[in-house]
C-alpha cells in the first residue's frame, strides 16, 4: 500500500496526463500544500503547464485531467480553481494511512535503500574538551544525531565520528587551570588568570586530582610567574602555561590526562542520555604521535603549494578559491590547528568514506574553501566532503536571554536543559528549523 498521499496524486495525476497528453508525459508534476483549507490540501498547476504546448484554455485542460483521473478512495473530491489549478481534497482515511503503517512497521517504517551502501562518516559536535556541554553544543548534537539516522535508514553505511581536539592551547589553558585550582585545594596562594578557565567544573576535576594523587603535585608557588601592569593577557597566560610544564616535568601529562579524561568522559555520557552515540571518538593528539601531520605537509610541500615568509610556512590556499593563504607551521615550528585539519581530513579519505559529512558552526563558514582547496592539494575530489553549518542556538528562560561563556563559568549546560525540558523535546525543537538558521530556544 502507497503510505505517501503526496506521491499516490502524483501517481494519480500522471496517469491523467498519459491519457490527456501522451506526447507530454515528460512534464514534471507538482503538488504543493494549500495555504486555505477551503482550497483543499494539495494543489496542482499541471493544466497551466500543459495551456502553451496544448495551446488551449488551462481551466478547460483541467477539466479534461479531472475526468481521466483514477478513482481513488483516498480523495473526497478534486475540482478546478482559479485560472486552472486542480484542488484535492484527501479522505479523512487517507490521514491516518501513515500513522497505521508507523505503528505496524515499527523501527522499518520510511527506510529505503536510495543509499545502495555508500560509506558516509559524519562528524558533529567535536567540542573542545575543555568544559560541560552547552545548549548551543546540543543543537549541532541533535541535527547530526538526526542527519546520521536518516543517513542510514536510507541504505547508507554510516559512521558517527567525534573529533576530541586533544592537542593545543586550548587543552593547556584547561590543564593549568585544574592544576591551580588543585594547589589552591592545597590552601597554596595562587594568582588565578583572568583567562583561564572558570567554571565550576574546574574546581571538581581538582578535587579529584587531589583524591587521585594527594600532595605529589603541589610545587612552590612563588615560582610562578604574575601578571605585570601593561602585559599582554595572552602572554601572560602562556607564560604561566610554560612554567606549569617546567615546574612539574612529566608530570604535566598527569594532570593534562586527567583533566582531558574527565572532560571526555563527562561529555560521553551526557551525548549518551541524550541518544547521541559515536562509533568513533577520534583523537587530534594521535595525528601528531603517528606523523600523519608531518606526511601531510610534506606531501603539500612536494606537490609546491607551501612556501616560507617570516619564518612561517604558508599554504597557497588563494590557489583554490580561498580569500588568503594560511600558515601551516609558525616561525617557531609549531603546526598550526589548519595542520592538523588537512591531515585529519586526508585521513578520513584513507579510510575509504565515499562521503564525509561535517557539522559545524556557522561561524566556520569561511574555513570551508581552506580545508576543500587542501583535500583538492593532496589529489583528493574536494566535493567528496560537504560542510553542514549549525546556526547558534539562544537560550531564553522566562524571556530573559542566558549568559554564554565558557571561560567565565557562565553557560547553561546541555545536561541541565535536558533536565528541565527532557530530552525528546530538547531534540525536536533543535531540529525544528532549518540548521542554518537562528534559533531561540
Amino acid at each position: 500500500m502507497v503510505v505517501d498521499i503526496k506521491s499516490h496524486l502524483s501517481e494519480l495525476l500522471r496517469a491523467a496526463l498519459t491519457s490527456v497528453a501522451p506526447e507530454h508525459t515528460a512534464i514534471e508534476i507538482t503538488l504543493d500544500r494549500t495555504r486555505q483549507s477551503s482550497h483543499g490540501d494539495f494543489a496542482s498547476n499541471l493544466a497551466l503547464q500543459l495551456a502553451k504546448p496544448l495551446k488551449r484554455n488551462p481551466r478547460d485542460i483541467a477539466g479534461l485531467l479531472l475526468a481521466e483521473l483514477p478513482q481513488s478512495a483516498w480523495i473526497a473530491k478534486a475540482e478546478v480553481a482559479g485560472a486552472g489549478f486542480i484542488n484535492f481534497f484527501v479522505a479523512g482515511t487517507a490521514k491516518t494511512v501513515a500513522v497505521t503503517a508507523a505503528l505496524r512497521q515499527g523501527p522499518q517504517f520510511g527506510q529505503a535503500d536510495v543509499g545502495h551502501g555508500c560509506k558516509v562518516q559524519v562528524e558533529f559536535v567535536s567540542a573542545n574538551p575543555t568544559g560541560p556541554l552547552h545548549v548551543g553544543h546540543g543543537r549541532g548534537a541533535a541535527y547530526g544525531s538526526a542527519l546520521a539516522n536518516v543517513l542510514q535508514a536510507t541504505g547508507h553505511v554510516v559512521t558517527r565520528e567525534f573529533y576530541v581536539n586533544d592537542a593545543g592551547r586550548q587543552m593547556d589553558i584547561l590543564a593549568t587551570s585544574v592544576w591551580l585550582r588543585y594547589l589552591e585545594l592545597r590552601n597554596e596562594k595562587v594568582n588565578f588568570p583572568a583567562d583561564g578557565y572558570r567554571g565550576d567544573y574546574v574546581r571538581d576535576i581538582a578535587a579529584l586530582l587531589l583524591e587521585q594523587q594527594g600532595a605529589r603535585l603541589s610545587r612552590d608557588t612563588a615560582l610562578l610567574p604574575t601578571v605585570q601592569d601593561g602585559e599582554d593577557a595572552d602572554a601572560a597566560l602562556d607564560a604561566l602555561i610554560a612554567c606549569a610544564k617546567a615546574l612539574l616535568g612529566e608530570e604535566w601529562w598527569t594532570v593534562h590526562r586527567f583533566a582531558l579524561d574527565a572532560m571526555l568522559a563527562d561529555q560521553r555520557n551526557d551525548l549518551g542520555e541524550f541518544r547521541v552515540h559515536y562509533d568513533v571518538w577520534y583523537s587530534e593528539q594521535s595525528l601528531y604521535a603517528n606523523g600523519s601531520v608531518d606526511r601531510a605537509v610534506a606531501r603539500l610541500q612536494d606537490a609546491g603549494h607551501l612556501y616560507e615568509q617570516d619564518g612561517a610556512l604558508w599554504f597557497r590556499s588563494t590557489d583554490f578559491g580561498d580569500e588568503k593563504d594560511r600558515v601551516v607551521r609558525r616561525d617557531n615550528g609549531a603546526y598550526t590547528y589548519f595542520a592538523s585539519d588537512i591531515a585529519y581530513h586526508a585521513e578520513k579519505f584513507a579510510r575509504g568514506f565515499d562521503r564525509v559529512i561535517d557539522v559545524w558552526g556557522a561561524d566556520h563558514h569561511g574555513y570551508i574553501p581552506r580545508v576543500k582547496g587542501a583535500l583538492a592539494a593532496l589529489g583528493v575530489d574536494a566535493n567528496r566532503l560537504e560542510v553542514a553549518l549549525v546556526q547558534f542556538a539562544v537560550l531564553y528562560r522566562g524571556g530573559e536571554k542566558t549568559a554564554m561563556g565558557k571561560r567565565s563559568g557562565e553557560f547553561v549546560t546541555l545536561r541541565d536543559l535536558r533536565r528541565e525540558v527532557g530530552d525528546d523535546a530538547a531534540r525536536f525543537i533543535y531540529v525544528l528549523r532549518k540548521s542554518v538558521q537562528h534559533l531561540d530556544f
